[in-house]
């Protein structure tokens, strides 16, 4: 939880330690435990319990994008892309050398709302083939974010959104 890498460092040190929310309403993917298939079930388990679900819908997923189109732990070109039928999975991430627990693009794309936040002219390429080029979610996983019957925003600094024609 406190590796660089990590999508929880990250969160809670720039918005999950300046709210007063309990513990117990945080679901930190155990991203340690070095059985990562384990990790990703265990994950489902809790996150089923605590919607009582076998198709959890979250309120909000608050998502980033990399400047190779990732989101997520969702990379180009790996295997978790393929995944469909269950709420996380364990994802070998080849510029890492490392797994990555991550969210399925179907358990997102069930979520109410799902809001991407993107800032930097790295993104602005990117960016702009994920909202206006051809669809290729297999080269930028972002593009796989449709949810079914919730709500897409897209906040995007002027950077990142320069390269936009729309």
């Amino acid at each position: 939880p406190d590796h660089a890498d990590s999508n929880y460092r990250m969160t809670n040190e720039t918005l999950l330690s300046k709210v007063a929310i309990p513990p117990e309403n945080v679901f930190r993917i155990p991203a340690e435990d070095e059985d990562h298939k384990r990790a990703a079930a265990n994950y489902s388990t809790t996150i089923q319990q605590f919607f009582n679900s076998d198709s959890p819908q979250f309120d909000l997923v608050f998502l980033g994008m990399g400047a190779d189109g990732h989101t997520a732990s969702l990379f180009p070109n790996t295997t978790a892309l393929q995944v469909k039928d269950q709420i996380a999975a364990a994802n070998f991430v080849e510029k890492f050398q490392a797994f990555r627990i991550t969210l399925t693009a179907t358990t997102i794309n069930h979520a109410h709302n799902v809001t991407f936040l993107i800032g930097g002219e790295d993104k602005a390429a990117t960016l702009k083939e994920v909202l206006e080029g051809e669809h290729q979610p297999q080269t930028y996983p972002s593009q796989m974010i449709q949810p079914a019957n919730g709500e897409l925003l897209w906040m995007l600094d002027e950077s990142a959104a320069a390269n936009l024609t729309e």
